[in-house]
């Protein structure tokens, strides 16, 4: 095999997987938007999602800036070279890395040390499969963190919030996946996906539920009944009332498939594999004595590109502008719904950041009274001056933060943190107390955001890594929009509580 031209066509994988959305996707994002009501945040957020999958398009960069642990899946004839192939994979992920097509995501997991080029022990996952075919079929799939902490797997029977007992039965299935969907809220940045495993053991049952997210949007399930569970799920979940980044509306889950296998009699799991809107998987078919792509997969049917698809007629809500340092009464001013178009300086803080801001005598490295903290782990590149520049920069999920933040805005006077998917109670009291607010941004719209970006001026903390560090951002017309503030309302807690109420009427049998 000619291993040069195998580096490359792995590598041209990767670039497809984290820039450009496949075409089922794409189609199933646009039913969505169709079918939204005009006007509402959600509808706002979906206008800036399909903004954001043309300009990681024609930007050839990461539609999320979180590209997640790539994951191979990969089965190859008998006789091909599995070890080469493995090899070439982490010297086309190394390259990739340095090219800003995936950020650096392998972290040590006792030092906390970033290795700078996602290798590391485990990583990327490949896993492979001999079969009789002469090709090569190699599976991409890059499943960001704020998803994957969404997924879940269930033992029955058990006991379900809203659905009361789900037993070791069909309609016991159709109970768990049910709730995996309402569990997610938009923490996971819906509109998602998911891939469910029936069965197995507590690995293979996650592993089948991942494979799942493989298939095409489009395709139905061979068994009659996973078929009729899997439309049933969908049309169902779109009745909670989620909707995109949890802000309520219409689209709430874009697809559900589900696989099954045997297992041992004591043992019954429901593992549910989440996927965010930014349904980054990929595959390719290779020559084994070329390394040549023969064939890409997912290209059936139309291609939507969004380019023309602009809702002009769409009313725009009144906006406000912020320019930090921002006060405690024009924080105090803002309410729930509000809309907010930030411009100035804010800086990055993730989990590292939080950690060390609550060590006992630590300073921050900057003043942050009255100034705003984005909950972002960007794609950072050098340019030919050795400047550091944006390449993707949405938000991360916010709720990792919630034993420190409250405490972190207190201590060091932040007014205001941009994340997505929300915050609980612990920090919803200090913004009360405090005078602080919390922005949603919309989740994986990483080249939106990084085109409000207009400089980088400065970086502390770097020995976090480029994830983790604290990035001096200097921004423009940053758009948000608050969904926790100081007068004790949190969106999220309502839409979680009206979806419970949702969730609880499907509690009957139905299967």
């Amino acid at each position: 095999m000619n291993l040069a031209t195998l580096e490359k066509s792995i590598y041209d994988l990767i670039t497809e997987t984290s820039t450009n959305l496949p075409k089922d996707v794409r189609r199933a994002i646009k039913a969505a938007k169709e079918a939204e009501n005009a006007g509402t945040r959600a509808a706002m957020s979906l206008d800036t999602i399909t903004n954001n999958i043309v300009m990681a398009e024609d930007n050839v960069s990461p539609i999320c800036q979180d590209t997640g642990l790539p994951t191979f899946k990969i089965k190859t004839p008998i006789g091909v070279n599995q070890l080469e192939i493995k090899d070439i994979i982490k010297k086309a992920i190394t390259q990739a890395t340095k090219d800003a097509k995936l950020r650096p995501n392998s972290v040590d997991s006792l030092t906390g040390e970033n290795s700078g080029d996602n290798l590391g022990e485990g990583v990327p996952v490949v896993k492979f499969e001999q079969w009789e075919k002469d090709y090569i079929e190699m599976k991409l799939i890059l499943k960001g963190g704020g998803c994957e902490n969404k997924n879940i797997q269930y033992s029955l029977p058990c006991e379900l919030e809203g659905l009361g007992r789900a037993g070791r039965d069909l309609d016991g299935i159709r109970k768990c996946i049910l709730h995996s969907v309402y569990q997610a809220q938009g923490q996971g940045c819906s509109a998602g996906f998911i891939g469910v495993g029936i069965g197995g053991d507590r690995s293979s049952g996650y592993d089948l539920a991942k494979e799942q997210l493989f298939r095409s949007v489009d395709d139905v399930n061979p068994n009659i009944d996973l078929a009729k569970l899997e439309d049933y799920i969908v049309k169902t979940s779109n009745t909670f009332g989620i909707g995109t980044m949890g802000f309520g509306g219409e689209a709430t889950l874009l697809g559900c498939k589900i696989g099954v296998m045997h297992r041992i009699p004591a043992s019954f799991y429901v593992s549910v594999a989440y996927n965010c809107w930014a349904y980054r998987r990929m595959a390719i078919d290779l020559n084994p004595e070329t390394g040549e792509i023969i064939n890409w997969h997912y290209q059936d049917g139309e291609k939507i590109t969004f380019k023309d698809d602009a809702q002009e007629d769409t009313p725009k809500k009144e906006v406000v502008k912020l320019t930090a340092p921002i006060t405690e009464e024009q924080i105090r001013a803002l309410n729930v719904g509000d809309v907010v178009s930030i411009t100035g300086r804010m800086y990055t803080g993730r989990d590292a950041i939080h950690h060390h801001l609550m060590g006992e005598g630590v300073e921050a490295p900057v003043d942050l009274n009255g100034q705003i903290i984005y909950h972002c782990g960007p794609v950072m590149a050098k340019d030919e001056n050795d400047n550091w520049v944006v390449k993707a920069a949405g938000p991360t999920t916010s709720i990792r933060e919630e034993p420190y933040q409250g405490d972190i805005m207190k201590r060091y006077g932040i007014r205001a943190v941009i994340g997505k998917g929300g915050m609980g109670p612990k920090t919803l009291k200090a913004l009360e107390e405090h005078g602080g607010v919390y922005l949603n941004a919309i989740g994986g719209a990483a080249q939106y955001y990084a085109d409000c970006i207009k400089s980088v001026d400065g970086v502390d903390l770097m020995e976090f890594g480029i994830p983790e560090a604290m990035w001096h951002l200097g921004v423009e017309d940053f758009t948000a929009v608050v969904t926790m503030d100081s007068h004790g309302n949190s969106l999220h807690a309502d839409v979680d509580k009206s979806s419970l109420e949702k969730l609880a009427k499907h509690a009957e049998r139905v299967f």
